[in-house]
């Protein structure tokens, strides 16, 4: 029995929550604005994961920085999402961007596309619906490119690759590939676009930083992630300073 477009909005609210302001335990609440965050977190569970334990990337860049983060990352989301009412409650990443005034909007996206979209076999189409070659066109730059109209910069983190070790995401390293590069060719020419590669953080048969299914990050990965992230920040940020 297929689930109504309200139940399906419904099982994602339930499932994957609602969004969420992650905090250093010790940071001040004053950040650089007085309304509120700075930096809104946004995409699939790479960026979702461990959010309920206070340990996704979010709260790490929050940790790191020492200002609060708003994380609105649903697992499951995708960058090409056709049903409206959970497209419109965070299943499609770009619905999860709230226009305002953010510095920097980190985000994920595209491995369910892949994954649960096309089986990471034979996804030349989907891949170029998602970003052309030459990194101009397709759904990603469409959706980075309103968030830049808004003043914000970018951070786009890439995916994990697998140990080496069984995974249920190994077919897809070769289509994971083709993306990330697209993207990085993105943002090689696009002004406040920055795409932060996670290509070297997994060493070969180490299973820590992934999760019992070796899929999903590890709270040792999402630390490191997010320290990583967090240093982009503040490295570009002092270029303005």
């Amino acid at each position: 029995m297929r689930l109504s477009h309200f139940a399906l909005a419904i099982l994602t609210v339930v499932l994957f929550g609602c969004a969420e302001t992650a905090r250093a335990p010790e940071a001040n609440d004053t950040v650089s604005r007085s309304d509120g965050p700075r930096i809104l977190a946004i995409g699939d569970s790479l960026m979702a994961w461990h959010g309920l334990t206070g340990q996704s990337i979010a709260h790490s860049v929050a940790r790191d920085l020492q200002e609060p983060v708003r994380n609105k990352a649903v697992s499951g989301a995708h960058v090409i999402y056709r049903l409206p009412i959970s497209g419109a409650m965070g299943m499609k990443i770009a619905n999860q961007f709230d226009e305002g005034d953010w510095d920097w909007v980190v985000l994920t996206g595209g491995g369910n596309d892949l994954w649960l979209g096309c089986g990471c076999r034979r996804c030349e189409r989907k891949l170029d619906k998602l970003i052309s070659q030459d990194g101009r066109k397709g759904a990603i730059p469409g959706m980075l490119a309103r968030i830049r109209q808004t003043g914000a910069r970018i951070v786009y983190v890439g995916y994990l690759r697998s140990p080496g070790i069984g995974s249920g995401i190994d077919e897809c390293r070769s289509e994971g590939d083709v993306l990330e590069g697209r993207i990085a060719r993105l943002a090689a020419f696009a002004d406040g676009v920055y795409f932060l590669s996670l290509k070297d953080l997994v060493p070969e048969g180490d299973r820590s930083y992934h999760g019992i299914d070796m899929i999903h990050p590890s709270v040792k990965a999402t630390a490191e992630i997010g320290k990583r992230v967090a240093e982009l920040i503040r490295q570009e940020d002092q270029k303005r300073d």
